[in-house]
């Protein structure tokens, strides 16, 4: 067990290479959800069996859902000689055995390292007529799962998006970006709600939480149809949700098929929804209607009726880029303090060698906008946010699973939010975005700071009584 030491922030020395206890996993896990998220397709990694065991694993925990995916079997000979052959046979087996509408192929530490050339293994694979396989690269040492995510979404715009009309159809494209089903469920009524006609890629909802039936059914009904998913260059515009894992493909959309691209956060909390609708009615010309108006006034009266359970109140934050950094903005506008702000994942937005944003620089502008001090910081660990912690106590912590350790250690309130989330049920059927999401985070938050309360005023009763 590591010991944490108590000392002032001048005392400190950042720490130049290494991770304790990271707070991100590995680019193949993002890659394999995205894949999901396209309908009748069977995700594979090329790579080794325990690979992929462990990111099905470590999905099939977050969603309670089955997670199914292909691997290409790697042993000694194929980390000598390379895993092409293994490719060739897996592709052959998957469509003979499973019979899959779509292959796609990730790739994992150990194939990236041999150098495997997958566009040409592909091409000269025998695929069956009408069937597809499209392929992205994710290193496991590079970036995080959001990285994987970004990649294998602009894989699927490098492989089958396609412009055929003269004129853009009246459509959009939403790319939802590192959420759960049970968010992309919201973003999808609420834009159905506004009346526009849209195409969601990927869409993992009706696929990882797909209903009991009593009969398996290897090929749920959801996911973005392959139809729609090569309709997408004919839209009108594209709508990134959330520039780290969503705007390396509308950017690779908007410059194979010339379909305009607009990042905007991912839409957690009163702003960043806010913008979303009205870049939606700008684009399309609609009214909001009344029903997402009245929501929205419900969340208004939730957030001054509680205000004083959140003003002035230290939050520290960790996870996936761009759900912290739309979170820190909500918490902000609910009056609170977050003066730690952490991801895993490498500073520059999107795709490594992208250019598109910087974390540490986004969080910062909400930060002096609120005219608050706080530490933020990309790339970074748990262990180092133990430690902040401990030079400066915080009244709450929001982030993963995996904060539940700092949260017990200092007696911390927590609330769990993002990827994963190992030791609870249900948060992944439940949206967070939205107006209905950002009620129930601010019910999630409110208990547990008023459960905090209780348990200290429970504490000063015994006392007295004593």
């Amino acid at each position: 067990m590591l010991k944490m030491l108590d000392c002032t922030p001048k005392e400190i020395k950042e720490r130049t290479g290494g991770a304790i206890n990271p707070a991100k996993t590995c680019q193949p896990i993002g890659a394999m959800y995205a894949a999901l998220g396209i309908h009748k397709c069977l995700p594979h990694s090329h790579g080794s069996q325990g690979c992929c065991s462990y990111h099905r694993m470590h999905l099939t925990r977050h969603f309670r859902d089955p997670i199914m995916a292909s691997t290409s079997s790697f042993t000694e000979g194929a980390s000598v000689f390379g895993g092409g052959a293994n490719l060739k046979t897996a592709i052959k087996n998957v469509f003979a055995i499973y019979n899959p509408d779509i292959m796609a192929v990730h790739t994992t530490c150990l194939s990236e390292t041999i150098g495997d050339d997958l566009p040409t293994i592909i091409r000269t694979a025998e695929i069956p007529e009408e069937k597809v396989v499209i392929h992205a690269n994710t290193p496991s040492y590079q970036g995080s799962h959001v990285t994987g995510f970004s990649n294998m979404t602009k894989g699927m715009v490098n492989y089958l998006s396609e412009a055929t009309l003269e004129t853009k159809k009246n459509q959009a494209n939403i790319i939802p970006g590192f959420v759960n089903p049970g968010d992309m469920r919201e973003i999808k009524r609420i834009i159905n709600t506004m009346g526009i006609k849209f195409i969601m890629f990927p869409d993992t909802s009706g696929v990882v939480d797909s209903p009991m039936t009593g009969e398996y059914v290897m090929y749920p009904r959801g996911g973005t149809r392959l139809a729609d998913l090569k309709d997408t260059g004919n839209s009108k515009v594209t709508i990134a949700l959330g520039s780290y894992a969503s705007a390396d493909a509308a950017n690779q959309l908007e410059r194979k098929c010339q379909v305009p691209a607009i990042v905007l956060k991912t839409p957690i909390g009163i702003k960043a929804t806010d913008q979303l609708l009205m870049t939606l009615r700008s684009r399309f010309a609609v009214e909001i209607p009344y029903e997402l108006e009245e929501e929205r006034g419900q969340l208004v009266d939730i957030m001054t009726d509680t205000h004083f359970h959140f003003h002035g109140k230290k939050v520290a934050i960790f996870g996936d880029p761009d759900i912290v950094l739309a979170i820190t903005e909500f918490v902000l506008s609910l009056g609170m303090k977050p003066i730690y702000v952490l991801t895993g994942t490498p500073g520059t937005a999107g795709a490594i060698g992208s250019t598109l944003g910087n974390f540490e620089d986004d969080v910062r502008e909400l930060l002096e906008e609120a005219n608050i001090e706080g530490r933020v910081k990309a790339g970074g660990d748990l262990f180092e946010l133990h430690q902040w912690i401990k030079n400066e106590k915080v009244d709450l912590l929001i982030g993963n699973t995996y904060g539940k350790y700092i949260a017990r250690a200092e007696d911390l309130p927590f609330v769990r939010l993002g990827f994963p989330i190992l030791d609870r049920s249900v948060h992944s059927h439940l949206p967070v975005v939205g107006y209905k999401g950002a009620i129930r985070l601010i019910e999630m938050i409110s208990n547990a700071l008023l459960d905090r309360a209780d348990r200290d005023a429970s504490d000063e009763d015994f006392e007295l009584v004593m």
